[in-house]
């Protein structure tokens, strides 16, 4: 395994995040704590997760899976870098409508992240993540209570998730005026082959704060991992949001370009889209959601696939990236 720091920070972390989403809906607890074995023996040590995770009558459920799984020692806990996330409503089934139970108000954080901690089992979070904008909650209010938990030892960073540029810079900007926190050192957003607009302002915003960007959704609900090719050879056909694009004629022969191209070089689609990643500016790492131990074997292989440039042109060809702002909407 390969690994970077995060952002400007000193942490070190490994080049793939583990996604945990699946812990629990998809996953159950014993499969889901061999994978996180067979993530730490292959040398994987930044696992990311959220509090909403498990959805539904379920939430929270992903997080105790993780907290169970620490609780089996053999250093688990010391060897992982850990992420989770604030902002989903997580009032109990039937109070969804009580208020200051959701967003990143003083009152949820505090609330949330002794839930958090409760679950996972450990006593800090090392980079606590805003899920979401909250556009009600002023930053300076949102920052007095990471200062708060920081100086407590309960987290030791803040990231943001799904952040416009603007965001970024607003935060950042606000936590410089205050002093005390370092600000967001993370932001962990939608990016990948098929969805390249976070190299507008997203990306940019985070290089220029010195956040490090970690990609979510890296083959795009499925496409970018071979999914015509699945479909031809008898596998598992695609489904949701996957289904629903290929379904379009346009969007299917763009794809199927993909795949072409890559057959052309022998390389899989899958690994291709996580090594193109890795490649990119400010990126310190995808985040993988393996639903078994296969997936993730395939996804480390990822990290030691360097992509030649004729590799790198044709995917420029297939999916060409919208360039910076302001160029990519103006002169």
């Amino acid at each position: 395994m390969k690994y970077t720091q995060l952002g400007r920070t000193g942490l070190k972390v490994s080049r793939l995040v583990l996604g945990t989403m699946n812990f629990g809906p998809q996953t159950d607890e014993a499969d889901s704590h061999a994978i996180m074995d067979a993530a730490l023996d292959a040398g994987i040590n930044f696992f990311d997760t959220a509090n909403v995770y498990g959805w539904g009558e379920n939430k929270g459920r992903t997080e105790r899976i993780i907290g169970d799984w620490f609780a089996k020692g053999g250093e688990r806990r010391d060897k992982v870098v850990l992420a989770t996330k604030v902002y989903g409503n997580m009032a109990p089934d039937g109070d969804g409508a009580w208020p200051n139970h959701d967003k990143l108000s003083a009152l949820n954080i505090r609330r949330a992240v002794d839930a958090s901690l409760k679950r996972l089992r450990t006593d800090h979070i090392d980079v606590y993540q805003f899920h979401h904008v909250d556009r009600d909650t002023p930053f300076e209010e949102i920052w007095q209570a990471i200062d708060v938990l920081v100086q407590q030892g309960k987290i030791l960073y803040a990231g943001s998730s799904n952040f416009p540029g603007y965001k970024i810079a607003q935060a950042n900007e606000i936590a410089a005026r205050r002093g005390g926190t370092i600000g967001l050192v993370s932001e962990q957003c939608l990016y990948n082959l098929a969805e390249r607009r976070a190299e507008m302002e997203v990306i940019p915003a985070a290089q220029d704060y010195g956040l490090g960007v970690i990609p979510w959704s890296p083959l795009h609900g499925g496409l970018l991992g071979g999914v015509i090719r699945k479909e031809v050879q008898g596998g598992r056909r695609a489904s949701g949001r996957a289904a629903d694009t290929l379904a379009d004629p346009a969007a299917r022969a763009q794809i199927q370009s993909y795949e072409d191209l890559l057959d052309k070089h022998g390389l899989e689609p899958g690994e291709v889209a996580l090594a193109w990643l890795l490649t990119r500016p400010g990126v310190t790492g995808p985040i993988v959601g393996p639903r078994t131990a296969g997936q993730l074997e395939s996804a480390v292989r990822a990290v030691d696939l360097e992509l030649s440039e004729d590799v790198l042109t044709g995917l420029d060809e297939v999916f060409p990236g919208p360039g910076p702002s302001p160029e990519a909407f103006a002169w």
